[in-house]
Formats: C-alpha cells, sequence, structure tokens
C-alpha cells in the first residue's frame, strides 16, 4: 500500500490534466446547435507578468465560461495579450540600451520585428501564467493586439467612429 504524503502538492497533478484536457480541445466550443456563449478577455499587456487583479478577474471569467458549458452552452472564452504601445516600447529599448544599442539604429520594420521578439517571450510567459491558473481558454484562437488582421480591424472600427464623430482628437 502506497503512503500518503503529509502535504498534498497540487502541481504535477494540474499540469498533468490541463495538459490533458488542452490536447483533447476542451476549451474550444464546437456545438453548432448549441446556444452561444462568448468572453472576450480584457488583455493583459505583454511589458509584465499577471498580478493578482488579472488572477481574480480572470478567475470570474473562467467560472462564467465554465458555468455556460455546464449549461450546455457552446461556451467560447476568447484570450488575447495586448502590445501596450508606450509601455513595451520602453522595455524594449531598455533592452536595446543594455547592449549599448538604441531605438533610432533601426528603421521602423525593424523596431516593430524587435516588438514583435520581446511578445514572443513575455507574452509567452503571461499565457504560461494564465494556464498555471487553469483558465479554460481556447488557445487555438489566441489574439495578440498586433496581429494584422486584428490592428487592421480596430483601424477600421476607430476610422468609423470618427467619421460619426464618436472618437476625437483634443487636448484632453
Amino acid at each position: 500500500m502506497t503512503e500518503l504524503a503529509k502535504t498534498f502538492e497540487p502541481g504535477p497533478i494540474e499540469a498533468r490534466w490541463y495538459a490533458h484536457w488542452e490536447g483533447q480541445g476542451l476549451f474550444r466550443p464546437e456545438r453548432k446547435s448549441a446556444e452561444p456563449f462568448t468572453i472576450v478577455m480584457p488583455p493583459p499587456n505583454v511589458t509584465g507578468s499577471l498580478h493578482i487583479g488579472h488572477a481574480l478577474d480572470n478567475t470570474l471569467q473562467d467560472i462564467l465560461t465554465r458555468h455556460a458549458r455546464m449549461q450546455g452552452k457552446d461556451a467560447l472564452w476568447v484570450v488575447g495579450t495586448d502590445h501596450a504601445g508606450i509601455a513595451t516600447q520602453m522595455v524594449v529599448e531598455r533592452n536595446l540600451e543594455q547592449s549599448q544599442d538604441k531605438r533610432t539604429n533601426y528603421s521602423r520594420e525593424d523596431f516593430v520585428a524587435k516588438v514583435w521578439e520581446w511578445k514572443e517571450e513575455s507574452g509567452g510567459q503571461i499565457t504560461r501564467q494564465l494556464r498555471r491558473l487553469g483558465a479554460s481558454c481556447d488557445w487555438a484562437n489566441e489574439r495578440f493586439t498586433m496581429d494584422p488582421g486584428f490592428s487592421a480591424a480596430v483601424t477600421r472600427v476607430f476610422v468609423e467612429l470618427y467619421r460619426r464623430g464618436l472618437a476625437y482628437r483634443d487636448k484632453r
């Protein structure tokens, strides 16, 4: 008979089960005849790691999504990360300074490529943290605010809002 450990270590068990659930596609909506239910995660910035506010907010969204699934709905929780323009630019520039380099040594396209490199490094940390929280997101549909299709859609909406007089430029 195996002796039980004095303390419970959930890490290995949670990691194994989460990988199984994700590998089986259990977080993907695939019931076309079911009533749709969708939550879009307010995207955390790729400039750092998740904080307690993210943990609370994501836990509540996860509860709502899982509850909808248990009700038989075709539940989709869309996950994404935000480029956090100015903050990310500052982080990337600080990283360049460490190697005696600077943003002005690059064309706009080359600097944007550096931002994409940072997103891969830092954004991956955020999504790993979300997985450790047990977030039941549809990872196959993960989005980043600088993704071409996403970025084009945002531009199109802002232009339309501006034309309607609902978005404007002012000092405040």
